[in-house]
């Protein structure tokens, strides 16, 4: 097991990070037991992370040229407390690696660029198959909301939730 990070990059993912990104992505479906999730592409990576509206941004971390871990993330507002954040929606760190502080690292410049654009929170959920995530969250200071409740549409449900339909009379 690699665990030295003394020349650990993180950097902003680019277009060409595209396969690393998707691969990241297919290893935590792994880890996590549900790799039939992971239904995404490369070309969904580029398509919606880059170009004029991107829906996510990414952070790389490297160590000795290769990748070590990756951060995707993107902004987010809370009308509760009137001021942006951030969701992190995926940290994958390489076994490799682990232990060698890659997540945390990730998590701070996550934190750092949300502060310097006026955020003032982080969220993330956490795979109910991932405990030793929930702990590695827990220690850096984040903490399970007992008031959240997350709802999700997905495929056909959210089909039919996005169908127009006019209002029934009353």
């Amino acid at each position: 097991m690699e665990r030295p990070a003394d020349d650990l990059v993180i950097r902003q993912a680019t277009e060409a990070d595209a396969e690393t990104i998707i691969q990241a992505v297919r290893r935590l479906g792994h880890h996590v037991g549900t790799p039939e999730k992971v239904t995404s592409t490369a070309d969904d990576i580029r398509r919606y992370g880059f170009g004029a509206d991107p829906m996510f941004e990414c952070l790389i971390a490297e160590i000795g040229g290769r990748p070590a871990g990756v951060g995707i993330y993107f902004r987010s507002f809370s009308t509760f407390i009137g001021r942006p954040g951030v969701y992190v929606q995926d940290l994958f760190v390489d076994e490799r690696f682990r232990g060698a502080r890659v997540g945390e690292r990730l998590l701070r410049r996550v934190a750092a660029i949300t502060h310097a654009r006026g955020g003032v929170y982080m969220r993330l959920a956490v795979d109910i198959g991932n405990p030793d995530a929930g702990r590695f969250y827990r220690r850096l200071g984040l903490k399970h909301v007992d008031d959240d409740l997350i709802h999700a549409a997905y495929g056909e449900a959210f089909l039919r939730l996005a169908e127009e339909r006019p209002a029934l009379p009353r």
